[in-house]
């Protein structure tokens, strides 16, 4: 069974940007916290012009090396109740990160195995077992 990451158990309750640590830390409803070292949510980005559209892909998927005005958080915005938005120092703003998308992809050590097996699953055919509590 794969974890569920939508409705209020993965609603933020705090959010936390470190700027000279270079980490965003959010404390989820459920009770869990995620991490993320501002280098890895600028790899998360999921806009268009980072994740690609229309079948074409994105710059990210070009494996660029990033600058560090890239990796600098200028600002972080709510968007309605569902999403963050950073504001990076090169000027990149477009990335509308979901609560799901950051849920799912929180660098923990137990959520990576959840993904690591989750991704096993699916390449065998199968269904991973939960692996979140």
């Amino acid at each position: 069974m794969t974890t569920d990451f939508r409705g209020d158990a993965i609603k933020p309750t705090d959010i936390h940007a470190d700027r000279p640590a270079r980490l965003l830390t959010i404390v989820w409803a459920d009770g869990h916290q995620s991490a993320f070292d501002l280098t890895v949510l600028r790899w998360l980005c999921p806009c268009a012009f980072c994740r690609g559209e229309a079948g074409q892909p994105g710059w990210l998927d070009s494996n660029p090396t990033l600058t560090e005005e890239q990796l600098e958080l200028a600002d972080l915005s709510l968007t309605g109740n569902y999403a963050l938005q950073p504001a990076w120092a090169d000027g990149h703003s477009s990335g509308f990160y979901s609560f799901e998308h950051l849920r799912r992809n929180c660098p923990c050590p137990q959520d990576t195995a959840r993904r690591e097996a989750e991704a096993a699953a699916e390449a065998a055919g199968g269904t991973p077992e939960h692996t979140h509590d």
